[in-house]
């Protein structure tokens, strides 16, 4: 397999490209919903509403860390999750960008 060339592309590139990989399963996109709704829940809360095994859900909660869309604290002996509100506002900003850039391109061919 190829290495992939990253570092080719603006910081900005790699930002976006992270925050879609990050939102870009459905799995992920119901465990964001879940924390918005509840504010904050451990990996078994969500294992008890998801349609996926404990060890799944672990490694989706683990890519929405990897991009700081979430947060875990732990907890006795459990990680209690919830939404980082900073990062999310940069997200939205971040993709906001993109989409009106996108938008104010009204002619094709």
């Amino acid at each position: 397999m190829g290495v992939t060339k990253t570092d080719v592309f603006q910081t900005r590139h790699n930002e976006i490209a992270a925050f879609a990989k990050a939102i870009g399963h459905p799995a992920r996109v119901a465990i964001l919903e879940h924390l918005a709704q509840t504010n904050q829940c451990i990996t078994g809360d969500l294992v008890d509403v998801l349609p996926l095994a404990q060890a799944t859900v672990s490694q989706h909660l683990t890519e929405l860390k990897k991009a700081g869309l979430i947060r875990g604290n732990v907890s006795g002996t459990s990680v209690c999750y919830c939404l980082d509100k900073q990062q999310w506002a940069r997200c939205i900003r971040t993709l906001d960008r993109l989409f009106n850039k996108i938008k104010s391109k009204t002619k094709c061919c």
